[in-house]
């Protein structure tokens, strides 16, 4: 049981690694398109870009929806990137340390 509760906090924690590097991405891919350095007309990026903003949509609209652009600059993934570093290093740990107690008897 222990290896399980084990292995389920590394899944959580890789998988919001994940969603941080997505949001990294898909923020500065965003930065590229609006200043004309990259485009849709290669295929690729037109690719990743949607790709990006399928996985990153749904976690930054409820933010989008509350947080308005600071004159045209989205801060919603600063926002997200500080509470997903928060759940990361504070709350997986700590559930993941009382779990373990509940299951070893502590």
């Amino acid at each position: 049981m222990e290896f399980v509760i084990r292995f389920v906090f590394f899944l959580l924690e890789n998988l919001l690694w994940l969603l941080l590097l997505a949001i990294i991405a898909n923020a500065i891919l965003s930065w590229l398109f609006a200043f004309d350095v990259i485009n849709y007309r290669n295929r690729f990026v037109a690719r990743l870009a949607d790709f990006l903003e399928r996985v990153t949509a749904p976690v930054l609209a409820p933010f989008r929806r509350i947080i308005p652009p600071l004159g045209g600059i989205d801060i919603s993934p600063i926002l997200v990137i500080l509470i997903i570093q928060g759940i990361r290093s504070i709350l997986l740990p700590a559930s993941e340390a009382a779990l373990l107690g509940l299951v070893r008897g502590y």
